[in-house]
């Protein structure tokens, strides 16, 4: 192990269970966080969820005047193509989230704010290669996107990449990808990891921002029903197939943008309204809920997996 970046954050003992509602494109807003909070787990949202900094300053005015003691985070995309970063950055500095989870691009941008005000900055990663980047950067934690993960995967095993990154780094770690029930939360704990990435499991939820349409497919559907591709935005991501055909597109055949652009000033493209996401945790997603209810099933299905580890 190379250094020792942060100590463990004394909120994850607060939680019912070690879960993270992962941030999920024009899916995650203030009911969803607030929700998933409250109930034991971490709520997150993505800024570019809001389409102005108008609009984000009054997001976490909301999420943060409801949630004084629980932890929740903000997702920034740090990628070159977003004009709006430095905006969004003065946002942070005033709201003050929790955590800040960095996607797409380096977090350099995002630690010398967050780190003033005690936050905590956690990076997205898809690869060891980013990690270590990432780690050489000062970030505090990693999130480990792995395969089975919803909207833009990775490619590695959870276990594999948790093993990986413990042998390098004694921060905090998420790991996600596929993981879809509480035993598998346990499992990832038991691996080494801090925290489990989720998003399907929250996205069919009674306060997503998904259309109902959407929720319905996630509820209708299986793992056989996605396609990987980097036809929609250049990065590869976990598609619907249903979604991809109703917007007549061949699932077999996407081909992706000249040029990856994340910039949070644009409005979304129409393929990225109507083709929709999901994760390899589609499966037990079998009904629309309040978030809570999945939260209180994670963690006793979390608890059963611990008891069994236990007597065995």
């Amino acid at each position: 192990m190379t250094q020792t970046l942060t100590n463990r954050p004394a909120w994850i003992d607060t939680l019912t269970v070690p879960v993270v509602a992962a941030p999920m494109f024009l899916v995650s807003g203030p009911d969803l966080v607030i929700a998933t909070s409250r109930a034991g787990a971490v709520g997150t949202f993505p800024a570019p969820n809001c389409r102005t900094p108008e609009e984000l300053d009054a997001w976490m005015g909301t999420i943060g005047d409801a949630l004084v003691d629980e932890p929740w985070a903000l997702n920034l995309v740090t990628h070159r193509t977003n004009a709006r970063l430095e905006d969004d950055l003065r946002l942070v500095a005033e709201h003050r989230p929790p955590v800040v989870i960095t996607a797409l691009g380096s977090p350099r941008p995002v630690i010398e704010t967050v780190h003033a005000y005690g936050g905590l900055v956690i990076a997205d990663v898809v690869t060891l290669g980013l990690a270590r980047k990432a780690i050489a950067a000062g970030v505090d934690g990693l999130a480990c996107v792995s395969a089975g993960a919803g909207g833009h995967t990775g490619f590695l095993s959870p276990f594999a990449f948790v093993s990986a990154v413990r042998r390098e780094f004694d921060g905090l770690v998420t790991i996600g990808g596929g993981i879809s029930d509480g035993f598998g939360v346990a499992g990832a704990i038991a691996a080494g990891a801090d925290l489990v990435y989720m998003g399907t499991s929250f996205l069919a939820t009674r306060e997503s921002m998904a259309v109902p349409e959407y929720k319905q497919m996630v509820v209708d559907h299986e793992v056989d029903d996605l396609v990987v591709s980097d036809g929609i935005t250049g990065t590869a991501a976990s598609w619907l197939r249903p979604s991809l055909v109703a917007n007549g597109l061949d699932p077999d055949a996407l081909v992706g943008p000249a040029e990856r652009v994340y910039d949070a000033t644009q409005s979304p493209a129409k393929r990225w309204k109507d083709v929709w996401a999901a994760g390899q945790g589609i499966g037990a997603v079998t009904a629309v809920e309040p978030a809570a209810d999945v939260v209180a099933r994670l963690a006793e299905e979390y608890r059963q997996a611990l008891e069994r580890m236990r007597t065995r």
